[in-house]
């Protein structure tokens, strides 16, 4: 379906996933590169993502593939994922000690609620020259405010649909006591605050108040047009009330022990 698209504006990034040891042996970094060119029918994307590390994989060895396949005009930036922030550096090490192309952007797990990388990755990505991107900017949906209690029902093949391995994932990151009790939080305090939803509070505290600069990037999800229209105007929305920014900081405060880890 993506092929038959008008990419005309447009950049597309693709990423290399490791599902199973060895999925960053060299060769097959290159096929899953190649494979996602073919299936786009495009002869190069923006950035390629390792997308979480392969531990069983040296690094340098996929770096060195990476870089091949930078230097076959495949890609334009290098991009990581997951990864912790000490690796990030050693990477970033290595790629400076071969004469590699540098990682310059990250893809983390960012939100208002979910601020683990604040304090490591952040000041390794800065110190580096590195850009953030980051996902789950309103909580993998959570911040819908649909779900009050991890046995809610849920939609069928949603997002938290314990029937699928995304599902249970996201279960596991965000159905958590603390989550729920910093929901109802945030939820009571926005009755002194009409007009301002759950959703649009995580937007313009990613936009105005977060540690991400202009130089950065959020990545929205959507599954209609109503939910893409909606992401853009709560995005260009402005600064929220110094009473809601508060009420975020003491959210953040109550799941902080709890909080996923950005790395995996």
């Amino acid at each position: 379906m993506l092929s038959k698209l008008d990419y005309s504006g447009l950049s597309i990034d693709s990423k290399c996933f490791p599902v199973k040891p060895g999925d960053h042996k060299p060769e097959r970094v290159k096929a899953t590169l190649d494979d996602s060119l073919s299936a786009l029918k495009v002869s190069k994307v923006r950035v390629f993502y390792l997308h979480a590390p392969d531990r069983s994989v040296p690094f340098e060895d996929t770096l060195k593939a990476c870089d091949e396949l930078y230097r076959e005009g495949k890609f334009e930036e290098l991009g990581l994922s997951n990864f912790a922030a000490w690796e990030v550096a050693v990477i970033w090490g290595i790629c400076k000690k071969n004469g590699y192309v540098n990682p310059t952007i990250y893809q983390g797990m960012y939100n208002a609620i979910t601020r683990s990388i604040e304090t490591e990755l952040f000041p390794c990505c800065r110190s580096l020259g590195i850009r953030v991107v980051i996902y789950n900017p309103i909580a993998g949906g959570f911040f819908a405010g649909k779900i009050t209690k991890p046995d809610d029902e849920v939609e069928k093949g949603g997002r938290f649909d314990s029937n699928h391995k995304q599902g249970a994932m996201y279960r596991q990151r965000y159905f958590r006591e603390s989550y729920f009790k910093a929901l109802e939080l945030l939820k009571d305090e926005l009755k002194k605050h009409p007009g301002v939803t759950l959703v649009s509070l995580a937007a313009r505290w990613l936009q105005h108040h977060s540690a991400l600069t202009p130089e950065d990037g959020i990545i929205f999800g959507a599954s209609s047009v109503n939910q893409i229209e909606a992401n853009c105007t709560n995005s260009e929305e402005g600064p929220l009330p110094s009473e809601l920014i508060t009420a975020l900081d003491t959210a953040w405060e109550v799941v902080k022990a709890e909080c996923p880890s950005y790395w995996r």
